[in-house]
């Protein structure tokens, strides 16, 4: 069984990953944008978190 399983993912194609900087950066800033013309205030705090963020992991 585990030879089969190992022949199918052998096949399948893998993703690069991508660093978590990334992620967590990214994603703070696409929820800031999203929240700029609802509530300015909550953006620039989410902005101001993504670079606290990105200092430290750097």
């Amino acid at each position: 069984m585990y030879k089969l399983f190992s022949q199918i993912f052998r096949f399948l194609p893998l993703r690069p990953a991508l660093a978590p900087i990334h992620g967590v950066a990214r994603n703070l800033m696409e929820r800031a944008e999203a929240r700029a013309g609802r509530n300015p205030q909550q953006a620039q705090e989410l902005r101001g978190a993504a670079r606290a963020y990105l200092s430290v992991v750097r």
